[in-house]
């Protein structure tokens, strides 16, 4: 029986991978590794910690009794304190010693920045799969027509490999925006409760530079080369907007390759993943709903506003600390990366595993070929003699009549027909197949792709292929 509430990205969207990194195993744990480094940079430093203190707390961070800390919280109305006294009950020996100096958001914030990194690692991994699966289709069908779209009405044809492409761009963009928050993530340190670091000159008997030097053996220790240059109490959170903008901007693109998934699908040139025993419907059983693009679309929609959470809290920080932001960012942060690692693995899945319908493609060419090739025809007329001007009012005529019968009365286009029997034009089928050539419309599509896959993609994936393979399942 389920009579709690669970939320949904842990129980149908997320990985288990991104789950883990937001879990508290991980959270508490790092907690404890960040003791343990404090306790080694004060240590180096001159006081008098032991080794045998160390290795206590080093033989029992993944050894955590949440029952224990849920009943110190419960009287103390402190989590931070509640797993002080925690491991101090774990570890008697390095009691004393425990968070020695340290505020609360030495640990908790500390913390953030180390799983919102992993976090980040997490979906640069994924970035760089979907990239690589989506220049593998683009490349497929790079030279394959179809019809493109401005304002959804019909336009110049260009290739799906092409499309593709518009796809790409915005998922290097990404990746770019992800490799740079990547270089900028530093520790908050240990600065104390304003960010002074009072307590650790007292600490350290007014000797600045070894509070200084705390700070390095300590990002050391965390795999950072450096920490916060200054801060509050907390590290601004800014740090947290900018983390999340670019998860939203992974959502933007997300959202635009659905959208047009979605709108193929309608348009019966694309179909995605579909099990055997899928339904679509539960009413109309002949449905094939395009779900997981909905999901996706869903999921985005959800991080794009999911934004505004933590550009609100920057805005609104007093001084050096307000505790209006925890509440808020236990929920907005998780959940933007929960969300996003869901959202990759379905653009992966869709994209890999969809179905292209070139004959759909190529059947609606054929509806709307006649109106696009007309300049052509124009072009062709005029080289063989034929008045421009007088051709152009005449296709003017012709088309206006073709498609206010089309659209009244359902009729095919035949306008070619008309133009053929018109011997102003001066046509015939063998003149009207040339100009039709449907590759003759694509312009350098072909050549795009081909282009912007050697120049710019497969650098881009020859850099990162280390994170080349990841697997996806899709549990919904």
């Amino acid at each position: 029986m389920r009579d709690t509430y669970e939320n949904p990205l842990c129980v149908r969207y997320a990985s288990s991978e991104m789950k883990y990194i937001f879990s508290d195993d991980n959270k508490f744990s790092t907690w404890r590794k960040l003791w343990i480094a404090l306790a080694k940079a004060e240590k180096e430093l001159g006081i008098v910690i032991t080794d045998a203190q160390i290795s206590e707390m080093e033989a029992a961070v993944y050894n955590i009794d949440y029952e224990k800390a849920a009943e110190y919280e419960h009287r103390l109305r402190h989590d931070v304190m509640a797993h002080v006294h925690t491991f101090g009950d774990l570890c008697p020996n390095a009691r004393p010693i425990i968070h020695l100096g340290a505020t609360s958001c030495y640990v908790g914030d500390n913390t953030d920045i180390i799983v919102m990194r992993e976090g980040l690692l997490r979906v640069k991994k994924l970035l760089v799969n979907t990239i690589k699966a989506a220049s593998d289709f683009a490349s497929k069908w790079k030279s394959t027509p179809t019809l493109a779209y401005t304002h959804f009405q019909a336009a110049q044809p260009t290739t799906v490999g092409k499309r593709a492409t518009l796809w790409i761009q915005d998922l290097v963009m990404d990746l770019d925006a992800v490799n740079y928050q990547l270089t900028q993530l530093k520790l908050l340190g240990c600065k104390g409760t304003t960010g002074t670091g009072a307590s650790f000159l007292e600490l350290f008997g007014g000797d600045h530079e070894k509070v200084k030097k705390l700070e390095t053996l300590i990002a050391g220790y965390m795999g950072f080369d450096a920490c916060m240059a200054v801060s509050g109490q907390t590290y601004t959170r800014k740090v947290d907007y900018n983390i999340l903008s670019v998860l939203c901007g992974i959502a933007q693109s997300a959202a635009k390759f659905s959208n047009d998934i979605r709108l193929l699908s309608h348009l019966k040139e694309f179909d995605e993943p579909f099990e055997s025993k899928q339904i679509g419907s539960s009413a109309m059983a002949y449905k094939r709903n395009p779900m997981r693009s909905e999901r996706i679309a869903s999921l985005s929609r959800y991080v794009m506003c999911d934004v505004l959470n933590p550009a609100i809290t920057a805005a609104t920080q007093w001084f050096e600390r307000t505790l209006d932001d925890s509440a808020n960012r236990r929920i907005s942060i998780p959940e933007a990366f929960l969300a996003v690692d869901s959202i990759l693995s379905l653009y992966i899945n869709v994209i890999s595993n969809g179905t292209v319908y070139p004959k759909m493609m190529e059947r609606h060419l054929k509806e709307e070929l006649p109106f696009i090739a007309t300049e052509n025809i124009l072009m062709d007329c005029a080289k063989r003699g034929a008045d421009r001007q007088d051709m152009h009012e005449a296709i003017r005529q012709y088309s206006v009549d073709v498609a206010k019968r089309i659209k009244l009365n359902g009729e095919d286009n035949n306008l070619l027909q008309l133009m053929l029997d018109d011997p102003r034009f001066m046509l015939s089928q063998e003149d009207l197949d040339r100009i039709l050539d449907v590759n003759k419309f694509v312009g350098r599509a072909p050549e795009q792709t081909e282009e912007y896959l050697n120049e710019i993609v497969y650098p881009v994936l020859d850099a990162e292929k280390s994170l080349l393979g990841v697997d996806v399942t899709i549990n919904v």
